[in-house]
């Protein structure tokens, strides 16, 4: 019980993210970005240290292979980021749901074209619906959603780095963050320096604590996230990853009042039979192995 509140409770704070970056609708999303970055270095770090991983992490930071697969799972989490950031600014958040409803059908197809993972055909069926919803939101508004579809593919090429080159998420963060520092202080020094500053840091006390807040809120729901994982079995965590991009679409629709055109909600529509289908899916999956399991063990 304990582990699933756990669970519950990190997602739902992924699924607020919407309200806590529309307070920063005012700075410039790469600013954010940057904030995001540095103080989750050091939140990552102070709670790394705090669990006693810094053998691990000084074991990680001499592996190279582990090193060069996190440099790229960086970036993929840099834009990730960064997109999302720039959709809350831009009153987009229902197409950033629309993202993370559909990175489990992304992640799943991925793990079996690449890796040769089964695939349970209610699961198949679940992702022909999803690239329907796509397709439909291309001619309904004769544009793809690509602020869903960049969000969905690049963390889930992130999810496929972490998953062959496994780490635990803070140390994760923590070197993926310092990868990014040299790339966040040459932008930080080339807006210093340069004539048409507009860095929000230190403009008003608001401002600079939600942006030092950025980064701890980061690390708070994978941490979590870990204590969850380590207490009930990961199928739970699979079939409530829903709540967060639930409660984005509900702020979206309901707080921020977006604007949500009829044709939407058939992408919606459609994206929703596809998560009940990979949830149907995952279940009949899981059901099966634990039969399995119960036979052999008998």
């Amino acid at each position: 019980m304990q582990g699933l509140l756990l669970a519950v409770l990190a997602y739902s704070i992924w699924g607020f993210f919407p309200l806590f970056f529309s307070y920063l609708n005012h700075v410039s999303p790469v600013e954010v970005l940057s904030h995001r970055i540095i103080w989750s270095l050091v939140a990552t770090l102070f709670i790394g240290l705090l669990l006693g991983k810094g053998k691990s992490l000084r074991a990680a930071l001499t592996n190279k292979t582990t090193m060069l697969w996190l440099a790229a799972s960086s970036i993929l989490i840099a834009i990730n980021w960064l997109v999302y950031i720039w959709a809350v600014g831009q009153h987009r958040v229902l197409e950033a749901s629309l993202g993370y409803f559909i990175m489990p059908l992304v992640s799943l197809l991925m793990g079996r074209i690449l890796l040769k993972e089964s695939l349970h055909p209610l699961q198949a069926v679940a992702g022909v619906f999803a690239f329907l919803a796509v397709l439909w939101e291309l001619w309904s508004f004769g544009s793809l959603p690509w602020v869903g579809v960049v969000l969905s593919f690049a963390f889930a090429f992130y999810g496929l780095i972490r998953k062959v080159h496994p780490i635990d998420g803070i140390n994760g963060l923590t070197i993926e963050a310092l990868w990014l520092m040299p790339i966040v202080m040459a932008w930080f020094g080339w807006q210093s320096f340069g004539n048409n500053s507009l860095l929000a840091f230190g403009s008003d006390a608001q401002t600079t604590i939600l942006l030092i807040s950025s980064g701890f809120l980061t690390a708070l729901p994978l941490v979590l996230f870990a204590m969850a994982t380590r207490r009930i079995n990961l199928s739970i965590v699979g079939f409530i990853m829903y709540i967060n991009p639930t409660i984005q679409f509900l702020i979206g629709v309901y707080v921020l009042n977006e604007h949500f055109p009829k044709e939407r909600l058939i992408t919606f529509i459609f994206v929703w039979l596809a998560m009940i289908l990979f949830m149907m899916g995952m279940w009949k999956t899981q059901h099966k192995k634990t039969k399995t399991t119960a036979k052999v063990s008998s």
